[in-house]
């Protein structure tokens, strides 16, 4: 049997990056474990623990790193105890036999529980619980890995920026209701996209600014295996976690904690990937539907194939490919909540088996995401012949209003005017609609009379320039060097000038 004969996640296997997958690996998680059972140790031993001998620590030190070879033994480890932690401190032992006595000393399994053989511990100073190592380890995953995409959005969000500046001033047909409207530049459009991703990237900030440690808390976050541990030194207590947080790079630990830190941390993380997803779907959106009339395109190699049977076609097939997986993204804090509101009192065990599919799965959705992104937005093909005839089609029916004034200036009254213009529009939208021809309401406008006063004055009305307002001013004013964009941005300077284009695998 290969890896051909079993399912294997599409997400890791075709669209996630290397980066992120390490990050959530089975090796990366056990070796965390290892560390955090490690720096226990360590901290226990500088507040006075003498039991934790340096032949231990230096046994711990030694494997840090979970070997093939100690797969193996976890594996038949947990077939045997039905517990995933207490199976990975059997093999620690295995692998540190001078440790086996000090492991996850005042743990539970959010930290750690003590096995301990020869140096005898009581159930109650086995208090990191199986949640200490486990939370823990959770929380410098997702910090690392909300450390990881932040750079990646901060590089779409640029290339965004970089787009609405070069378009700034082009003049494109706008819609609402999916019906033209008044005309806007491309720029214009472009930067509301990047504007949307700039608050994805603020909540997202914001969630990792405010990330803390767990630590050792105890069973139920009482810290009472501690206060036995330490014979009442409540000091050593909040040294104890101090140092944790040292080792593990975090500023401090979460105020209150039960068996586990509380699962409204990881809900706060999943909402603003949750909302990124949404405006990923967004933007997508929008370029499949510009694609469909031909003004601009997402990048598209000389030898990609559209259709199987329809060999003309060219299909935006990251923009879907952006919109199927942001679909599940910002969908998935609605498991996160779930989760959340349904813990009874200190902890029960119905997270367990969601965390573990659903933690990974929405840091590899917002990695892959960013990664199409990045290739869709610095690739974006635009042609402005098509966005020029798109606009030609709705324009004269944009110059109306301004029709009317000029007509109004001319002594001509209003009500008047506007009933004309009317007319001659229904008249013109029938014939385009039933006939198929195209917008000639300005020829009509020649032919009539009753606008003989404007006549002259028409051609230069349809300027398109005329109808975008302050569209370039306002590009600029958020995109430009001194905007707040700009500003946003400066802290991922170097990554940005620094990071090719995106790859995509398939």
């Amino acid at each position: 049997m290969t890896k051909h004969d079993e399912y294997e996640s599409p997400l890791a296997h075709r669209y996630a990056s290397r980066e992120i997958k390490r990050i959530f690996s089975p090796r990366e998680r056990a070796s965390t474990w290892r560390k955090l059972w490690l720096w226990l140790a360590e901290a226990e031993r500088e507040l006075g623990l003498t039991q934790i001998t340096d032949k231990a620590l230096e046994g711990l030190r030694s494997n840090l790193l979970v070997s093939d070879e100690a797969f193996q033994v976890i594996a038949e480890e947990e077939r045997i105890r039905r517990h995933d932690v207490m199976s990975h401190i059997f093999t620690l032992e295995k692998d540190a036999p001078d440790a086996a006595g000090i492991i996850h000393i005042g743990a539970t399994s959010c930290y750690g529980t003590c096995l301990s053989h020869d140096f005898k511990v009581s159930a109650r100073e086995s208090l990191l619980s199986v949640s200490a190592v486990t939370d823990n380890a959770d929380l410098i995953f997702m910090r690392d890995a909300l450390r990881l995409i932040l750079p990646k959005l901060a590089k779409v969000i640029h290339n965004l920026s970089t787009f609405a500046l070069k378009f700034k001033g082009l003049p494109t047909l706008a819609f609402t209701h999916y019906q033209a409207a008044q005309p806007i530049s491309l720029g214009r459009r472009a930067a509301q996209w990047a504007q949307d991703l700039a608050m994805d990237l603020e909540d997202i900030e914001y969630v990792l600014a405010g990330l803390k440690f767990r630590g050792a808390q105890g069973t139920t976050g009482s810290q009472a295996s501690f206060m036995e541990i330490f014979h009442g030194d409540t000091a050593k207590i909040d040294r104890l976690n101090e140092i944790l947080c040292e080792k593990a790079g975090f500023e401090a630990c979460y105020d209150i904690s039960t068996q586990t830190y509380t699962r409204k941390v990881d809900l706060r993380i999943a909402n603003a990937l949750s909302a990124f997803g949404a405006s990923a779907v967004r933007i997508a959106t929008d370029i499949r539907h510009l694609a469909h009339d031909k003004v601009l395109d997402e990048p598209h190699e000389a030898t990609q194939t559209g259709s199987s049977a329809m060999a003309f076609k060219s299909n935006p097939m990251r923009s879907e490919r952006i919109c199927s997986l942001g679909r599940k993204l910002s969908n998935i804090s609605t498991n996160f909540s779930s989760t959340f509101s349904s813990q009874w009192l200190e902890r029960t065990l119905d997270d367990s088996a969601i965390r573990r599919i659903d933690i990974p799965e929405m840091f590899l959705l917002t990695d892959a995401l960013l990664i199409l992104l990045d290739d869709v937005t610095n690739g974006i093909v635009v042609f402005p012949a098509m966005i020029r005839s798109q606009l030609e089609e709705e324009l004269p029916f944009m110059a109306t209003e301004n029709i009317i004034m000029k007509l109004v200036h001319k002594g001509v009254s209003r009500q008047d005017a506007h009933e004309r213009i009317r007319v001659l529009s229904r008249q013109t939208v029938e014939t385009m609609k039933t006939n198929g021809t195209k917008n000639d309401l300005i020829e009509r406008i020649k032919k009539d009379d009753f606008f003989k006063p404007i006549w002259d004055d028409l051609d230069g009305m349809l300027d398109p320039k005329l109808f975008i307002g302050r569209s370039a001013e306002i590009v600029e004013k958020y995109c430009g060097s001194s905007g707040p964009l700009t500003g946003k941005l400066e802290k991922y300077k170097d990554y940005i000038d620094s990071t090719a284009t995106a790859t995509l695998a398939v």
